[in-house]
């Protein structure tokens, strides 16, 4: 693995010296001066600052400096070097002593095989070790969610408290666990709020570098960034920008997921690598949604997964073949309508030790989803209207009840309502039209 040598790098600091302090926070990423304390080797730095120029045409020193989010000394020693090597010259004078810099035609043609080795242009990465380091100060199994917790990341939703009392000891272990049960029962609501009982933000890097490559690890559709922390060293912000603030994540991945998904995605045209799933989710969650429905086995998954589960860590390949450990530090929640038995051994079921049956809402339950989702949609409840609803259409048919109903059934009355152009109200023969539409062949 390449590194500096030798690294100098600040220790992680407490979260008191961080601007904006979380309630719990183990990991935080001080600010570099030199590029030494990157712990990056410097023909990478050289790389990246003659790539930003080629993509970004003239640029000042400060603003290389940002979109690499690097401190301006060590790029501006770089483009003083460059010009001296007659590979960049000033093309203007800027603010501050600073000059616009732009690529010679040598430059261009240096810049072009620099691409042809990796297309990545952005936040100079982080080293492999510093991302460990990072996920261990910050994993799951860290944070021992209590009732409060649990009950506040629940509480924008109606859940029973025998299911709080189930799925609490679960989510505090951090280990994995199954919700199975009828669908439209609320597993993956379930699965998406179980992230929030582990509280504190983290910190992820923008891009990893391991062995002569470089993985572009933040990823805006998975991530959530808190605040505003773009990669930017001109502000005097109190961290190293190379790293970003985000919430625990949440990756929910269902019917597409594949073998290839598991493993680094490397591109051949880009020559850039991209994590896999289980990677993107360290230090949050993952949700397997509809399990069992996968385009891959079942047991495929098993094989794959049973030593990551017991041991916390995964092996990996790059482009090159070499294989990396890497952490495997997520609470992995296996959603499905099918009984765990069907799809997966006694040896899988070991490692996965809790499994709870999400079950159909007891009337009472579902008179409180009633209630509060049409809070939610500010339309009046009507308990008569709703008794005729459970005895006529539920009780007297046989019907299961299910935690989707109520949403489903007044989203159908709000549409009635607006097609008609009339109030939406809960009445007896706005329920038939709705139970009409939405059970038609259920």
């Amino acid at each position: 693995m390449q590194v500096a040598s030798p690294p100098v790098r600040p220790s992680p600091r407490q979260a008191e010296s961080a601007p904006e302090p979380c309630s719990v926070q183990r990991f935080y990423p001080p600010p570099i001066e030199e590029w030494r304390e990157t712990g990056l080797p410097g023909t990478l730095l050289e790389a990246l600052v003659i790539k930003c120029l080629f993509t970004s045409g003239e640029q000042t020193g400060r603003n290389v400096s940002k979109a690499l989010a690097l401190p301006p000394k060590p790029v501006l020693d770089v483009l003083q070097s460059l010009k001296n090597a007659q590979l960049a010259y000033y093309k203007d004078s800027a603010t501050m002593g600073d000059f616009q810099y732009a690529l010679s035609e040598a430059g261009r043609d240096r810049a072009r095989k620099l691409l042809d080795e990796s297309m990545y242009v952005g936040a100079a990465p982080v080293p492999f070790e510093y991302y460990v380091e990072s996920v261990s100060a910050q994993s799951i199994t860290t944070e021992k969610p209590g009732v409060k917790e649990v009950q506040a990341a629940f509480s924008d939703v109606v859940i029973s408290d025998a299911m709080q009392r189930r799925l609490g000891p679960a989510i505090n272990s951090g280990r994995g666990l199954f919700l199975y049960g009828a669908p439209g029962n609320g597993k993956t609501t379930m699965a998406e709020r179980i992230t929030r009982c582990f509280g504190s933000h983290i910190w992820i890097p923008h891009a990893i570098y391991v062995d002569g490559e470089i993985i572009k690890f933040y990823d805006p559709q998975s991530h959530i960034a808190v605040g505003s922390n773009g990669p930017s060293v001109l502000k005097g912000e109190n961290y190293d920008p190379r790293w970003i603030k985000i919430e625990r994540p949440t990756i929910i991945v269902g019917g597409e997921l594949t073998m290839e998904s598991l493993e680094l995605q490397f591109n051949p045209f880009t020559k850039i690598t991209e994590p896999s799933v289980q990677l993107k989710s360290n230090c949050g969650t993952l949700v397997i949604d509809d399990f069992g429905r996968q385009r891959m086995a079942p047991v495929d998954l098993l094989n794959r997964w049973i030593v990551p589960l017991e041991k916390r860590f995964d092996y990996l390949s790059l482009s090159t073949g070499t294989k990396i450990q890497v952490p495997f530090d997520q609470l992995i929640i296996f959603s499905t309508n099918l009984e765990p038995r069907e799809l997966v051994d006694d040896a899988f079921l070991r490692r996965i030790p809790y499994k709870i049956n999400v079950l159909d809402p007891p009337v009472d339950q579902y008179r409180d989803l009633m209630k509060f989702t049409a809070d939610l949609f500010n339309i009046e409840y009507v308990h008569d209207v709703v008794e005729d609803l459970i005895e006529r259409h539920y009780l007297q048919c046989n019907r299961p009840l299910r935690c989707c109903h109520p949403r489903d059934l007044l989203l159908q009355i709000i549409n009635i309502a607006a097609y008609n152009e009339c109030e939406v109200k809960m009445t007896k023969e706005a329920f038939d039209a709705a139970v009409d539409n939405y059970f038609a062949v259920m």
